[in-house]
């Protein structure tokens, strides 16, 4: 949960000094018992909010790891963010950093190159991923090895600028991504509008994929970027299923023709990106949940007017908004 804590006159006075005690205190102090075995507190200090020059541990006890420095024997914070502990081995993770990938993640990327047999894709990760020719499905979901011809005709799939949703498959020996599409649920991008916001602030579902209960789909990648699009019902097959990508006509898979989309649908994008917008700029973990209570708030607030959804623009309106919101969950 969160609050909205407004500046006082106790906030604004410098801090006072740490009473020598106190120092004991914050230090992570080596609590493993005869048999090597951590005791109750062994886990003090880990996931609490450090800031830069803060003393987190004993250097003489502890190893120093990412985001920590020592000075005077003493092991302190380089960056903000919260405390890691793995056995002795202590380490800042930083509140805003750029994305870590991991196997199985599910990313948002555009295309920034088309080299041989791979694209290129930025990924708001520190080194640009790859996508491999033989990590996509061919229009119709045709399973064959790919051939010249596929090799020629590239850029009729992905050029420079498409925006795709893919999976993290593996890394490369530097370290770069191995992305892959080769699922119904991945692809080609189109009917929607790009959000970005710090990964850190990203919470990890089951899954990524929500269709809102207001002619909205979203696509959260953990690397921070969202794509927020209109809800497209999906074809049936003769069974009944849906059909998914990779099994639409060679037309249709990779095209980047973008359909009708009413004004009252782009009105519903505007406000969900303008809400997330609001949610990254106060450090909030964003989910489908705390989106959808967004929007009921802002509909109530502002109304379903254009001149409404303008208004969450404001310092005021968006101050308003996020209170009502705080409000509801505290409730």
């Amino acid at each position: 949960m969160f609050r909205i804590i407004t500046p006082s006159s106790s906030t604004l006075q410098p801090p006072a000094p740490p009473r020598p005690e106190a120092t004991e205190d914050i230090l992570m102090m080596d609590v493993e018992g005869g048999d090597g075995e951590a005791g109750p507190s062994s886990r003090v200090g880990s996931g609490r909010v450090t800031g830069p020059g803060e003393v987190i541990a004993d250097s003489g006890k502890w190893m120093r790891g990412h985001g920590t420095y020592v000075q005077d024997e003493m092991v302190l914070a380089s960056v903000a963010g919260t405390l890691e502990r793995v056995n002795k081995l202590v380490s800042v993770r930083p509140l805003r950093t750029k994305y870590r990938p991991e196997v199985g993640d599910l990313v948002i990327g555009r295309i920034a190159e088309v080299g041989p047999r791979r694209w290129k894709v930025e990924a708001n990760a520190a080194q640009s991923a790859v996508l491999m020719l033989s990590s996509i499905n061919l229009p119709g979901g045709v399973q064959r090895r790919k051939l010249e011809s596929d090799e020629l005709q590239m850029r009729t799939f992905f050029q420079e600028g498409d925006l795709l949703v893919a999976e993290v498959q593996a890394f490369f020996a530097d370290g770069a991504m191995s992305l892959h599409t080769r699922s119904l649920k991945y692809g080609k991008l189109k009917n929607g509008l790009l959000v970005v916001v710090p990964p850190s602030l990203i919470v990890r579902l089951k899954s990524h994929f929500h269709t809102l209960p207001f002619g909205v789909d979203l696509i959260v990648g953990l690397n921070g970027y969202i794509w927020v699009s209109k809800t497209v019902p999906k074809a049936l097959k003769a069974d009944g299923e849906e059909v998914g990508f990779g099994e639409e006509s060679g037309e249709g898979v990779y095209s980047g023709e973008n359909e009708d989309i009413s004004p009252e649908i782009r009105l519903t994008i505007t406000r969900i990106a303008l809400l997330l917008s609001l949610l990254a700029d106060h450090c909030i973990p964003i989910s489908a949940e705390i989106i959808t209570e967004a929007y009921e708030v802002s509909i109530r607030i502002v109304g379903e007017e254009p001149a409404g959804v303008r208004s969450l623009a404001r310092f005021e309106v968006r101050e308003q908004v996020l209170r009502a919101l705080a409000l509801g969950r505290d409730a």
